[in-house]
């Protein structure tokens, strides 16, 4: 849930249409209330500084849309981060915990498009006068960053990546910012640059290697019935090779296909949505501590609290009275 001070969030969705200042101690952070016609939920609009922008999209229902976007010029560079949510723009396709970077040049005229769904993204724009700043050296961009920056008559850079859990983590933080004013924009702007950092290490590091053979069609059904398999499984798990066995992969290639479809191994996803089902319950309030972990699966407390707090940065308890005060 996005951080709004001083004002019940369930008001906002209340105030359709409606924008309004989310800190009261900076006029440069603010909420609009998404139309009916969009969806129910917010968008909170932060300038950090002068050519660096973040938003953030929080909407329990987006309704299915589309439209036609003519051929525009962009400048900057942005980077747009699904924890949830589906988007296709023309140059890119993004769902669930990917993102994209997009640079300047020309976006081509495309059908936008994105899905009924439940909407959670973090966008962050960083002019060219910015980047130049934070990375030119001897008066140029690192190798491997120059392709985000092209002319007015070339087609934009477009990138796909994996949201990785170093990533999520950072995302989960800015999203729940717990200062206001001064302190709030100096911890934000650190985050910003702080995912900055990551993905131009990613960047970098795909410069140097031969990427990894895509999965055929057969091979990426194949991984994704694991996965329905996992979820259906969730308070007893199917070993690695009973898995493989019902999804007719060896365990190499379902692990593979899974790091390459979903960002990390199959015992690793189960754990990652285990917690996220935890995170929500206890967000809700109707269930103790144990509750939520025995609702969830997993029975030691020790490893859910200490599992809850690597990926969230609280324990569980800490979390729910964030939400929940006696």
């Amino acid at each position: 849930m996005v951080s709004v001070p001083e004002q019940n969030w369930q008001d906002f969705r209340s105030q359709v249409g409606v924008t309004v200042q989310c800190d009261p101690e900076d006029p440069l952070d603010m909420v609009e209330c998404l139309s009916r016609e969009v969806g129910r939920g917010i968008e909170r609009l932060i300038q950090l500084r002068a050519g660096m922008e973040l938003s953030i999209l929080d909407a329990p229902l987006l309704y299915e849309g589309s439209s036609t976007e003519r051929e525009k010029v962009c400048h900057g560079v942005d980077f747009h981060f699904h924890i949830q949510g589906h988007h296709d723009d023309g140059l890119t396709q993004v769902g669930d915990r990917m993102f994209c970077v997009r640079g300047s040049g020309v976006h081509p005229q495309h059908h936008l498009y994105s899905a009924k769904q439940r909407a959670l993204e973090l966008c962050f724009w960083f002019d060219e006068a910015v980047l130049r700043s934070i990375f030119v050296d001897r008066g140029e961009l690192p190798q491997g960053l120059i392709d985000w920056l092209r002319s007015d008559d070339e087609l934009r850079y477009a990138r796909v990546g994996k949201v990785t859990p170093e990533l999520e983590r950072v995302l989960w933080e800015i999203v729940r910012c717990p200062f206001q004013g001064l302190p709030k924009r100096l911890f934000l702007e650190g985050k910003a640059l702080e995912v900055l950092g990551i993905v131009v290490a990613m960047e970098q590091a795909m410069q140097g290697r031969s990427p990894e053979p895509s999965l055929s069609l057969g091979t990426r059904e194949r991984v994704h019935y694991a996965r329905e398999l996992v979820l259906q499984h969730l308070h007893e798990p199917l070993t690695l090779e009973e898995l493989a066995r019902r999804s007719q992969l060896n365990e190499s290639t379902l692990n593979r296909g899974f790091k390459q479809e979903f960002g990390r191994t199959v015992f690793d996803y189960l754990l990652d949505y285990r917690l996220e089902q935890a995170r929500q319950m206890l967000e809700r309030g109707t269930m103790q501590v144990s509750e939520v972990m025995m609702a969830v699966g997993l029975r030691n407390r020790s490893y859910f609290a200490t599992a809850f707090r690597r990926k969230f940065g609280q324990n569980p308890k800490q979390y729910q009275q964030l939400f929940w005060r006696e």
